[in-house]
């Protein structure tokens, strides 16, 4: 009996040590975007301030540069196809697919979701009975005060900024100057793009301020010390050549995470990815990871140990429903710290959607409408038009060093060969081992097969 209850004790203590969750995810705010990183035009005081308290990450990576299938990604812990429906947008995910929330309710946390959780899709599809980020809840602070005393909890605040459509002007009338804002050379450098950035930066400084209010929230609750707090986005800004795309501006992500009662102020250089957030919590919760997850834990990156993290995987499929036949655009990349190997599986399709409006948005629907669009349409001449919107090569590989932007292909360099072999070798094996439909059968379309949920038109 002394036994029984010692090791409930021990059980009850580890109950008590295990951390709290909250996630806090933009929706297509880019990498680069806040005052931390370097820009000096757009305000993020509340998440430069959480990365001054604990871990700011320079090469954190979404699974795919797509809404719906980045949080499958984050969600599950693993590649995006290994998902099924959920490696597209508007699709649903499947229950028999777990999902980290799931498995730390399972264990004794209270979970709950207040705005954008994983979507857009209908979950309930396949069977699901919730969002798999969690129940709705609409207030964080009841949510808090619902949690019992002795009890871990596991809270998603997924936001709608700074997602399209914008109000025009926004951003200069809340006191930003276009003359400050650094165009990216993949951008035509107008005063509609300027302002059209503007407005962008005005809606990620709303969601700044909303993580604020959420952080007051747990501060006040007395439970922030033991809290595991991440600040991050979905994808790329909504603009040509990002979102949607599989380079740097679609998919490279701002990461911060603290963990006050654990972890010590740094900033990581390694290369890591959203599947490993996952991880990170459930081992951090003192449970086993499964072993279908992709993802690796953080927790030595968190805690200043040494981990090999050289590489990264993602990729993309069907994103808007924008091509005759519900075709996707397949892509599988493999970066390194200073390179990057694309394989675009169907580069007979057009990257950006049809340029004809099929079922979604309009022409070349992958990418959102906005004034940058109109701007890069009404000159299909120039190179902006074809960067975002031109038909691609099957393999693109980049030099990161001398192009940080991704825009000189390398792929047919000779000087290059042996890079490009060695990495297209490490991606084909990765994607072999992990399962991807397509590299077990290189004529494989399942991904365009899969329902649309979304509204056609």
């Amino acid at each position: 009996m002394k036994k029984l209850l010692f090791a409930l004790l021990l059980l009850g203590a580890g109950r008590e040590t295990r951390p709290n969750i909250l996630v806090l995810i933009a929706d297509d705010w880019g990498y680069g975007h806040a005052g931390v990183y370097g820009d000096k035009v757009v305000r993020t005081p509340t998440f430069d301030q959480l990365a001054s308290e604990g871990v700011l990450f320079q090469r954190a990576f979404c699974a795919s540069p797509s809404c719906t299938p980045s949080r499958a990604a984050l969600l599950t812990g693993q590649h995006i196809h290994r998902l099924r429906d959920s490696g597209n947008l508007w699709s649903t995910l499947s229950p028999k697919i777990d999902v980290y929330p799931d498995l730390l309710e399972k264990q004794g946390y209270t979970v709950g979701l207040r705005g954008k959780g994983w979507g857009p899709g209908d979950f309930k599809a396949d069977g699901r009975a919730r969002n798999p980020a969690g129940p709705n809840v609409k207030d964080f602070g009841d949510f808090l005060k619902g949690v019992p005393a002795d009890n871990p909890f596991c809270f998603w605040f997924g936001s709608s900024d700074p997602h399209r459509a914008y109000e025009k002007g926004s951003g200069a009338k809340s006191g930003l100057k276009a003359e400050d804002v650094v165009v990216p050379p993949y951008f035509p450098d107008t005063p509609d793009v300027r302002n059209d950035i503007l407005d962008y930066y005005f809606e990620v400084q709303r969601f700044d301020r909303d993580c604020a209010d959420l952080l007051k929230t747990l501060e006040a609750s007395g439970r922030a010390a033991d809290t595991i707090v991440v600040v991050t986005s979905d994808n790329g800004m909504p603009f040509p050549r990002c979102k949607a795309n599989v380079y740097d501006s679609g998919t490279r992500m701002p990461l911060a995470i603290r963990w006050t009662s654990k972890i010590k102020p740094r900033v990581v250089d390694a290369l890591v990815s959203h599947t490993d957030l996952a991880p990170t919590f459930l081992e951090a919760a003192g449970l086993p990871v499964p072993p279908e997850m992709t993802g690796r834990s953080l927790l030595p990156l968190l805690k200043g140990e040494a981990q090999e993290r050289s590489r990264v995987f993602f990729g993309r499929e069907r994103h808007a429903n924008v091509r005759q036949g519900d075709l996707s655009y397949p892509c599988r990349v493999i970066r390194t710290a200073d390179f990057a190997y694309v394989r675009n599986l169907r580069p007979d399709r057009w990257p950006g959607g049809d340029p004809e409006q099929y079922f979604a948005v309009g022409p070349f629907g992958d990418c959102d409408n906005g004034p940058t669009k109109d701007v890069v349409l009404s000159d299909r001449a120039c190179a902006s038009f074809q960067g975002a919107f031109g038909k691609r090569p099957e393999e693109e590989l980049f030099d990161l060093g001398k192009d940080p932007h991704q825009l000189k292909n390398l792929a047919a360099d000779p000087t290059y060969a042996e890079v490009k072999a060695k990495l297209r070798a490490e991606l084909d094996a990765w994607l072999k081992e992990t399962g991807d439909p397509r590299a077990l059968d290189p004529a494989s379309d399942v991904f365009d097969k899969y329902p649309y949920h979304g509204k056609r038109g």
